[in-house]
């Protein structure tokens, strides 16, 4: 079986009692709420890369106050002609402030909108899973960086 690393980073940003969220576009035409954030280019540095995502798919600059943690998945993908993936994904999750810029939404990126939502909403949106890891590193703060027992898919199944 093949096998893919991504390695991505994403922004926490709470404000006013509001979180930050971008709307993500899945393959099969679903969207779900995710974290602001996204895939590392060869050579950049996590810090960078959530810098420059968030700005993609928000419209805000943002500054990365703290490093809250790091997010493993890992799961097997079908891919075209009937072969298998194992996938596993890196999550790199900041604190961040938005430091200037505008909301909008991205255009022809993964994810079609951007808002502010009511951090006692949130259980309610269809989201991935990684909102749910974001925000309990945030309010958590572990000392290991990591949560455990929150489901990668909590609008699923």
């Amino acid at each position: 079986m093949r096998k893919e690393l991504r390695v991505a980073a994403y922004a926490v940003c709470v404000r006013d009692g509001r979180i930050l969220l971008a709307r993500l576009v899945e393959k099969g035409g679903g969207k779900r709420w995710t974290l602001p954030g996204g895939g590392m280019d060869h050579g950049e540095d996590p810090y960078d890369t959530v810098v420059r995502e968030a700005e993609e798919e928000t419209g805000y600059g943002v500054e990365p106050l703290s490093l809250l943690g790091v997010d493993s998945i890992e799961r097997t993908y079908p891919r075209r002609l009937g072969a298998d993936v194992d996938f596993h994904a890196l999550r790199i999750v900041y604190e961040a402030r938005v430091t200037g810029g505008e909301l909008r939404h991205e255009a022809d990126g993964s994810t079609d909108m951007a808002a502010w939502h009511p951090l006692d909403e949130v259980p309610g949106l269809e989201r991935v899973g990684l909102v749910d890891v974001g925000l309990a590193l945030w309010r958590e703060r572990p000392g290991t960086g990591r949560v455990t027992g929150i489901p990668d898919d909590p609008a699923g199944a």
